[in-house]
């Protein structure tokens, strides 16, 4: 499985490489630039990555338009929307607002709050069928 982390806090991303690293091969990106890029990297070398953990807020783009950038692009390559990577919107924030964006302006799959255990990531996951 191709995964891709995306936050700007160290702890973070060493936290969800931590439990993901055994189930596929972990990208880490500090942003959401980096994150576009990673993306786009991988469509040129014909692969995709099936799960996406994007926070919300970090600098110079945040998750959301992170997200749309990649969900344009998935269109783009021809993904169907079947097809679509995982994406699971991780933040501190416990605002509706920022579930409802990242859901219907986005299109995310899952979200998740910060500190993310083990346990709600592992479910989510499997939700999706990626365990």
């Amino acid at each position: 499985m191709n995964i891709l982390i995306a936050d700007d806090e160290y702890s973070s991303r060493l936290l969800l490489e931590e439990i993901l690293s055994p189930l596929g091969d972990c990208q880490i990106v500090e942003n959401g630039v980096e994150a576009i890029a990673a993306v786009k990297s991988l469509f040129e070398q014909n692969k995709r990555f099936d799960l996406i953990c994007l926070d919300i807020l970090m600098p110079e783009m945040s998750g959301q338009e992170a997200l749309t950038e990649i969900r344009s692009l998935e269109k783009k390559n021809g993904v169907a929307a079947q097809d679509e990577s995982v994406v699971i919107m991780i933040t501190a924030l416990n605002s509706l607002q920022s579930v409802v964006d990242s859901f219907e302006g986005g299109g995310c799959s899952a979200y998740l709050t910060k500190p993310v255990t083990k346990q709600a990531l592992l479910d989510k996951l499997k939700n999706y069928g990626l365990v």
